[in-house]
């Protein structure tokens, strides 16, 4: 009696893009690059008063959020400076990466016709939302009792 074997499906892989795919990717594209050429020119901006207002949790609570800190953990990271990058936002020297691979991956799927195709299953979207939510939770832990701003 032959066994059946079934191929495993990847979780990622590298698609022909619909145009919906184009579109949405051409979408995260332009996001992307506005968020990191705004943070690339933050501290000149911020001189000319030119930036986006304070964090809305931070002003009516007088507590930072997760995400308190990222804009300027991005700006030090232009600047090559990591420890005040982790100081302010322990993930946003991992964001920032993230948004430099992101964008390249974005713009090289944009060129060649192709996209990212996510295909997980329940339980494994379920295990990386425990795994983000850890990870947001363990960094406003830092911010809050240790690192401070």
């Amino acid at each position: 009696m032959a066994a059946s074997y079934s191929h495993p499906v990847m979780p990622i892989a590298i698609t022909r893009a619909v145009p919906a795919d184009r579109t949405r990717d051409i979408g995260l594209l332009f996001g992307l690059l506005a968020w990191l050429v705004y943070t690339r020119f933050f501290f000149t901006l911020r001189a000319g008063h030119l930036v986006l207002p304070p964090c809305p949790f931070y002003y009516l609570t007088g507590h930072p959020c997760p995400f308190c800190g990222g804009t300027r953990s991005f700006a030090y990271m232009w600047e090559g400076d990591i420890s005040d990058a982790v100081r302010l936002f322990p993930l946003g020297p991992a964001f920032f990466v993230g948004a430099l691979v992101g964008a390249g991956g974005l713009a090289s799927g944009i060129v060649s016709g192709r996209t990212w195709s996510v295909r997980l299953s329940g339980a494994q979207w379920r295990v990386l939302a425990v795994g983000v939510a850890s990870a947001i939770a363990i960094s406003w832990a830092l911010k809050l009792f240790v690192l401070g701003n």
